[in-house]
Protein backbone atom coordinates (compact mmCIF):
# COMPACT_ATOMS: atom_id res chain seq x y z
CA UNK A 1 0.00 0.00 0.00
CA UNK A 2 2.86 2.38 0.79
CA UNK A 3 4.44 1.86 -2.62
CA UNK A 4 1.11 2.50 -4.36
CA UNK A 5 0.62 5.81 -2.53
CA UNK A 6 4.18 6.81 -3.35
CA UNK A 7 3.53 6.02 -7.04
CA UNK A 8 0.35 8.13 -7.04
CA UNK A 9 2.20 11.09 -5.55
CA UNK A 10 4.93 10.86 -8.19
CA UNK A 11 2.42 10.52 -11.02
CA UNK A 12 0.54 13.57 -9.77
CA UNK A 13 3.82 15.53 -9.63
CA UNK A 14 4.71 14.64 -13.24
CA UNK A 15 1.20 15.36 -14.50
CA UNK A 16 1.43 18.86 -13.08
CA UNK A 17 4.68 19.48 -15.00
CA UNK A 18 3.36 18.29 -18.37
CA UNK A 19 3.07 21.02 -21.00
CA UNK A 20 5.45 23.49 -19.41
CA UNK A 21 8.27 23.42 -21.92
CA UNK A 22 8.18 27.16 -22.42
CA UNK A 23 8.05 29.20 -19.18
CA UNK A 24 6.89 32.29 -21.08
CA UNK A 25 3.82 30.46 -22.40
CA UNK A 26 0.51 31.41 -20.75
CA UNK A 27 -1.20 28.04 -21.25
CA UNK A 28 -0.19 24.55 -20.18
CA UNK A 29 0.27 23.37 -23.78
CA UNK A 30 2.46 24.84 -26.48
CA UNK A 31 0.66 26.38 -29.41
CA UNK A 32 1.33 25.01 -32.89
CA UNK A 33 4.15 27.00 -34.46
CA UNK A 34 5.73 27.99 -31.12
CA UNK A 35 9.49 28.47 -31.15
CA UNK A 36 11.27 26.84 -28.23
CA UNK A 37 14.98 26.24 -27.72
CA UNK A 38 15.90 22.64 -26.99
CA UNK A 39 19.25 20.99 -26.36
CA UNK A 40 20.68 19.48 -29.53
CA UNK A 41 20.24 15.90 -28.35
CA UNK A 42 16.54 16.46 -27.59
CA UNK A 43 15.85 18.28 -30.85
CA UNK A 44 17.54 15.45 -32.73
CA UNK A 45 15.40 12.84 -30.95
CA UNK A 46 12.16 14.76 -31.57
CA UNK A 47 13.06 15.26 -35.23
CA UNK A 48 13.78 11.56 -35.75
CA UNK A 49 10.44 10.27 -34.47
CA UNK A 50 8.19 8.39 -36.88
CA UNK A 51 5.93 11.46 -36.87
CA UNK A 52 8.41 14.30 -36.29
CA UNK A 53 7.21 16.56 -33.49
CA UNK A 54 9.44 19.52 -34.36
CA UNK A 55 10.92 21.48 -37.21
CA UNK A 56 14.47 22.54 -36.52
CA UNK A 57 15.83 25.97 -37.40
CA UNK A 58 19.59 26.09 -37.61
CA UNK A 59 21.36 28.66 -35.41
CA UNK A 60 22.00 32.04 -37.02
CA UNK A 61 25.77 31.58 -36.95
CA UNK A 62 25.45 28.93 -39.68
CA UNK A 63 23.08 30.91 -41.89
CA UNK A 64 24.01 32.80 -45.05
CA UNK A 65 24.71 36.22 -43.46
CA UNK A 66 27.29 34.81 -41.06
CA UNK A 67 28.81 32.61 -43.76
CA UNK A 68 29.38 35.74 -45.88
CA UNK A 69 31.17 37.40 -42.96
CA UNK A 70 33.47 34.39 -42.65
CA UNK A 71 34.13 34.32 -46.38
CA UNK A 72 35.17 37.98 -46.26
CA UNK A 73 37.72 37.56 -43.45
CA UNK A 74 37.46 34.62 -41.08
CA UNK A 75 40.69 35.63 -39.31
CA UNK A 76 39.14 38.83 -37.96
CA UNK A 77 36.29 37.02 -36.17
CA UNK A 78 36.46 35.77 -32.58
CA UNK A 79 34.61 32.52 -33.25
CA UNK A 80 34.43 31.57 -29.58
CA UNK A 81 32.03 34.48 -29.05
CA UNK A 82 29.73 32.98 -31.66
CA UNK A 83 29.99 29.53 -30.08
CA UNK A 84 32.84 27.91 -28.12
CA UNK A 85 32.22 24.67 -30.05
CA UNK A 86 31.71 26.31 -33.45
CA UNK A 87 33.09 23.48 -35.61
CA UNK A 88 31.70 20.60 -33.56
CA UNK A 89 28.21 22.09 -33.38
CA UNK A 90 28.34 22.93 -37.07
CA UNK A 91 28.97 19.28 -37.95
CA UNK A 92 25.82 18.31 -36.01
CA UNK A 93 23.73 21.21 -37.31
CA UNK A 94 24.42 20.35 -40.93
CA UNK A 95 22.39 17.14 -40.44
CA UNK A 96 19.28 19.24 -39.79
CA UNK A 97 19.61 21.82 -42.52
CA UNK A 98 18.78 19.60 -45.49
CA UNK A 99 19.38 21.82 -48.53
CA UNK A 100 22.11 23.87 -46.83
CA UNK A 101 23.96 20.82 -45.51
CA UNK A 102 26.73 20.86 -48.11
CA UNK A 103 27.04 24.64 -47.96
CA UNK A 104 27.48 24.56 -44.17
CA UNK A 105 30.06 21.76 -44.42
CA UNK A 106 32.00 23.69 -47.08
CA UNK A 107 31.82 26.88 -44.99
CA UNK A 108 33.19 25.05 -41.94
CA UNK A 109 36.04 23.64 -44.01
CA UNK A 110 36.93 26.98 -45.63
CA UNK A 111 36.77 28.77 -42.27
CA UNK A 112 39.09 26.19 -40.73
CA UNK A 113 41.52 26.35 -43.66
CA UNK A 114 41.72 30.13 -43.57
CA UNK A 115 42.25 30.25 -39.80
CA UNK A 116 44.62 27.26 -39.52
CA UNK A 117 47.74 29.17 -40.61
CA UNK A 118 46.96 31.97 -38.15
CA UNK A 119 46.48 29.53 -35.26
CA UNK A 120 49.74 27.74 -36.09
CA UNK A 121 51.62 31.05 -36.32
CA UNK A 122 50.32 32.04 -32.89
CA UNK A 123 51.27 28.67 -31.41
CA UNK A 124 54.85 28.87 -32.74
CA UNK A 125 55.40 32.39 -31.42
CA UNK A 126 56.06 31.84 -27.72
CA UNK A 127 55.96 35.57 -27.02
CA UNK A 128 52.40 35.91 -28.32
CA UNK A 129 49.55 36.83 -25.99
CA UNK A 130 48.86 33.91 -23.60
CA UNK A 131 45.13 34.76 -23.58
CA UNK A 132 44.83 33.88 -27.28
CA UNK A 133 43.75 30.34 -26.42
CA UNK A 134 40.68 31.68 -24.63
CA UNK A 135 39.58 33.53 -27.77
CA UNK A 136 39.62 30.41 -29.95
CA UNK A 137 36.85 27.84 -30.37
CA UNK A 138 37.58 24.44 -28.85
CA UNK A 139 39.06 22.72 -31.93
CA UNK A 140 41.39 25.64 -32.68
CA UNK A 141 42.32 25.97 -29.00
CA UNK A 142 43.35 22.32 -28.86
CA UNK A 143 45.51 22.75 -31.98
CA UNK A 144 47.00 25.96 -30.56
CA UNK A 145 47.95 24.28 -27.27
CA UNK A 146 49.38 21.19 -29.00
CA UNK A 147 51.42 23.42 -31.33
CA UNK A 148 52.70 25.48 -28.41
CA UNK A 149 53.72 22.35 -26.48
CA UNK A 150 55.52 20.99 -29.54
CA UNK A 151 57.40 24.29 -29.94
CA UNK A 152 58.47 24.24 -26.28
CA UNK A 153 59.64 20.62 -26.54
CA UNK A 154 61.59 21.37 -29.73
CA UNK A 155 63.24 24.41 -28.14
CA UNK A 156 64.24 22.37 -25.08
CA UNK A 157 65.63 19.60 -27.27
CA UNK A 158 67.68 22.08 -29.31
CA UNK A 159 69.05 23.69 -26.12
CA UNK A 160 70.35 20.32 -24.92
CA UNK A 161 73.06 20.60 -27.51
CA UNK A 162 74.69 17.89 -29.48
CA UNK A 163 76.59 15.14 -27.81
CA UNK A 164 79.43 13.26 -29.42
CA UNK A 165 77.97 10.35 -31.31
CA UNK A 166 79.57 7.01 -30.57
CA UNK A 167 79.91 4.40 -33.28
CA UNK A 168 78.11 1.22 -32.42
CA UNK A 169 80.10 -1.93 -31.78
CA UNK A 170 78.49 -3.69 -34.74
CA UNK A 171 79.62 -0.98 -37.15
CA UNK A 172 83.15 -1.11 -35.72
CA UNK A 173 83.32 -4.89 -36.14
CA UNK A 174 81.99 -4.63 -39.68
CA UNK A 175 84.81 -2.25 -40.62
CA UNK A 176 87.39 -4.59 -39.07
CA UNK A 177 86.08 -7.54 -41.07
CA UNK A 178 86.29 -5.56 -44.31
CA UNK A 179 89.83 -4.43 -43.46
CA UNK A 180 90.85 -8.00 -42.67
CA UNK A 181 89.47 -9.15 -46.02
CA UNK A 182 91.55 -6.59 -47.92
CA UNK A 183 94.69 -7.27 -45.90
CA UNK A 184 94.59 -10.98 -46.75
CA UNK A 185 94.53 -10.35 -50.49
Amino acid sequence: MFALENHRERKKHFDSLAGFLDPSCQSEDLQVGSKVEFPLWLADALKNLQNPAVNIDIPNIYKEGYREILEADADAIVLSRWNPFYYELGMHVRKFSGKDSEIIAESLLQTFKSRFQLVMDWSQNLTSDPTLAIQLPRLERDLFLIGRQAKVRLTEWLKMGTNEMVISEIATNLKKRKRDKYELD
